[in-house]
Order: C-alpha cells, then structure tokens, then sequence
C-alpha cells in the first residue's frame, strides 16, 4: 500500500494542485462578484433567480465559470504551441470584446466618425511620432557619445540634458516649451512644440539606452579596429554600433510605442491627433466611452504594427551578428 502511493505520489500531488488552484479560482470569482454579474448579462432569463438566491447564484456562478476556465485551459493543451498562442489571442480578444459589448456601445455613431479619426487623427499621430523618433535617435546617439567622452564639458552638458528631461514629465514639458518659449521672443506651433518636447524627452532616456548598448561591447573590439588602421568614427559606425545594435533595438523599441501613445499628450495645446479628435468628437453627442474604446484599439493596432516591426529589425541584427 505505501508502495503504491509512492508510486503514485506525483500524479496525486498534481491532482491535489490542480483541485487547489481550481477553488481558488472560484473563491476569487466569487469575493469579486464578477461571476453573476456576467451570467446575468450572458442569461437574462436568469436575473430574477440571481437576485432572488444572491448567495446561492454566486455559488453556482463562480462554480460554473471555473469549470469552464478549467475545460478551455485543458483543450488548449491538445493543441499545438502555436494553435495555442492563436486560439489564447481569439479567445481573450472575443473576451474584452464582450467587456465593451457591456457598455451599450452605439456602434453606429462609431461607423460615423473612424472615419475622420483614422483619416485625420492616425494621419497626424504617426506623423508626430514618425519625426520626433528619427530626431530622438540622433539626440540618443550624439548623447551617448558625449557620455563616453572624456571631455568634462562635454560630458557634464549630456548629463544635465539627460537627467533634466528624464526629472521633468512629459506634459510639463510640452507646455514649458508652447508656452514659455513666446515668452523669449520664440513663438512655435503646437504641431512643433509637441515633436520639440517628445524628441527631447525621449532623447534622454534613449541616451541611456544606446550608452548601454555601447558599453556592452568588449574592449577588444576597440583595440582590433585600430590595430586595423580604422579612425576612431569608423570605428564606432562600423565596428561598435552594428554589434551593440542587438542590445539596444529592444528596449529602443518599447520607448517607440510608448512614445506613440505619449503623443497623446500633445493633445492639450490643440493637435488634432487620435486623443484629441476621440474627447471632441464624443462631446457632440455625449458619446465619450464610444470615441475613448474606438481610440484605444485604433492605439492598439498601431503599437502592434511597431512591435512586428521591431521583431523583424530584432531578428536582422541578431542574423547580422551571428555571421
């Protein structure tokens, strides 16, 4: 008898685990409520019986929505990995879909206005984004090489820059630099201004990255090239930068998409950009959740073309340095 449990002690400690995470999924819908509140949306039939047995119908909820959490995560097992992640991706999207569903969304007045949102608000949000990341990536380059100079003036210039804008937020600086530089004989757009303190800002924190990046090169890299008669720029475009590319394309690429959805700040010194036209086109008819959900995804599909983007520029430099 203690042979056999022996035996079978892993698949009883594994069943045991999988009861105890089970009830802790159900005694967590259940504390949180959210399973009856779904049921009745998803049953109307059965609102009158959950406000009649609360208790009871929070029991039964929790109990059944387990059960059906339990039942996918075993199907998805059958499937191969990459059914898997496909099926995972339908399945939560067909979930915050429901979610907005919930809202009473008027779809109609959405159809209405996409239009005009993507036409004119996508249009100026990438065109924002697009000039203020080219011009951050000089500011980053040019910063960090000054962070590796020896010179004290040139380094203490980068350091102030960098530990100025990355102390100051990204909205104040939009507003010092629309309002307070008029104040100096330097009138500027809002369109300017916004790409002025987004290239500035993340400027500073890609200085960091692109130093990093720099620094993670061993030594010898240095000392080669110049055994090979290479000047000292040659040496950092041709030699140092295609390699330490490999570390800085990630974390670069993240400051990209958060800089997309940052250009929504600029919203507050009038740029028709996505945020923008999402608070004034909802104002028309009190519709704001419609515009706010519409802009949200409209962000979302753009983050996620940056982020294909940065996988494909991640697996060219990872080829070019595996050569």
């Amino acid at each position: 008898m203690l042979g056999r449990l022996i035996l079978t002690y892993p698949t009883t400690a594994r069943r045991i685990g999988i009861l105890l995470i089970f009830a802790l999924v159900a005694a967590a819908l259940y504390a949180l409520g959210i399973s009856s509140a779904w049921i009745g949306k998803l049953f109307p039939s059965a609102i009158d019986w959950l406000k009649e047995n609360k208790q009871l119908g929070r029991v039964v909820s929790s109990i059944t929505i387990a059960l059906t959490l339990a039942g996918n995560w075993k199907l998805l097992q059958l499937l191969s990995r990459r059914q898997q992640i496909v099926a995972v991706w339908i399945e939560l999207f067909a979930l915050l879909m429901l979610f907005f569903y919930s809202f009473d969304l008027s779809l109609s007045f959405i159809a209405r206005k996409i239009g005009f949102m993507i036409s004119q608000g996508v249009v100026t949000t990438l065109y924002i984004s697009a000039i203020s990341i080219a011009i951050a990536t000089v500011i980053a380059l040019a910063g960090a090489i000054a962070k590796l100079s020896k010179n004290g003036v040139i380094y203490g210039l980068a350091t102030f820059y960098t530990s100025l804008f990355r102390g100051l937020p990204l909205l104040m600086q939009i507003y010092i630099i629309y309002l307070g530089l008029p104040q100096v004989g330097y009138v500027i757009s809002a369109v300017p201004a916004g790409i002025l303190a987004l290239s500035l800002c993340y400027g500073a924190y890609m200085t960091e990255i692109f130093r990093a990046g720099i620094e993670s090169i061993n030594r010898g890299q240095t000392e080669g090239a110049t055994a090979l008669g290479l000047s000292p720029n040659q040496t950092m475009f041709l030699v140092i930068l295609p390699q330490a590319m490999r570390v800085i394309v990630p974390p670069t690429g993240n400051q990209f998409i958060a800089m997309l959805k940052d250009s929504s700040l600029v919203s507050v010194v009038g740029v028709w950009e996505i945020m923008y036209l999402a608070r004034t086109q909802g104002q028309t008819e009190f519709r704001h959740i419609e515009m706010l959900i519409t802009a949200s995804m409209i962000y979302w599909v753009l983050s996620i073309g940056l982020e294909l983007l940065q996988s494909r520029i991640e697996a060219r430099f990872g080829r070019f340095n595996a050569r």
